[in-house]
């Protein structure tokens, strides 16, 4: 190898540590992202930001003050990978690529986005009835399957906010992996069961993430009233 070419591998190499070792960025220019604990070798953090800033309207961010990635003791005791709360969003380094987090903190700027439209989200019951009607139909699924007890779960079908003994039910008697099987266009992930807040913020995350026209057709109410706020005044460009 010439000098030349052993200077250029040095200033590579040089920048590759640099790039590896900076803690803080930024989101839509003025979101500070601080990196708390070591991101998988190689992950590109700079690229998961971008396509958040390009793929999702800043203003549904207007409620994320930063973003902390890293351990965080109460997503681990919830044994989540994400939350918002307190204007920031958490997320854990401990990745397995740079398209998990990117679902990570779409879904949780989904939530930032309740904070300030919820009014506009769920004023009308539009998108409560559509996930209700839902509920129930899976409902129906699992008598049909299991019985009519359910195991005395049959009412939480009827609830709309978070329950973690439903959670439970759904994760553990039932399981994920059979739910996304019974649930092909019903939800967008079986996690979209659990309330009526993780139904919208599904439908927001795959708007914006992955296939429009899905949402648009399983999830009409939450495509509908995305697209309004999209299309509103108060969004800006």
């Amino acid at each position: 190898m010439s000098n030349r070419e052993s200077l250029i591998a040095a200033i590579t190499e040089s920048h590759r540590l640099a790039v590896e070792s900076k803690k803080e960025y930024a989101l839509y220019g003025n979101k500070l992202v601080y990196v708390n604990n070591p991101l998988p070798d190689g992950f590109d953090l700079q690229y998961v930001l971008s396509t958040v800033e390009d793929r999702v309207p800043r203003l549904f961010a207007h409620e994320v003050d930063y973003v902390m990635i890293g351990q965080n003791e109460e997503m681990n005791a919830r044994e989540i990978n994400a939350m918002f709360k307190d204007g920031a969003i958490y997320v854990t380094n401990d990745q397995k690529n740079e398209e998990d987090m990117l679902d990570d903190i779409v879904h949780e700027i989904a939530h930032s986005a309740e904070k300030m439209f919820g009014a506009e989200i769920y004023g009308d019951s539009e998108i409560e009835v559509e996930f209700l009607g839902k509920r129930k139909r899976l409902l129906d699924l699992l008598k049909a399957e299991y019985g009519e007890d359910i195991r005395g779960m049959a009412k939480k079908f009827l609830e709309v906010d978070y329950s973690k003994e439903f959670d439970e039910f759904l994760y553990k008697a039932i399981g994920y992996p059979k739910l996304t099987m019974m649930t092909l266009g019903l939800f967008v992930s079986p996690y979209g069961i659990t309330s009526l807040r993780e139904y919208f913020a599904n439908g927001f995350e795959e708007y914006f993430l992955g296939d429009i026209g899905y949402v648009r057709k399983i999830s009409p109410k939450v495509y509908l009233k995305i697209n309004e706020l999209i299309n509103s005044d108060t969004i800006e460009s």
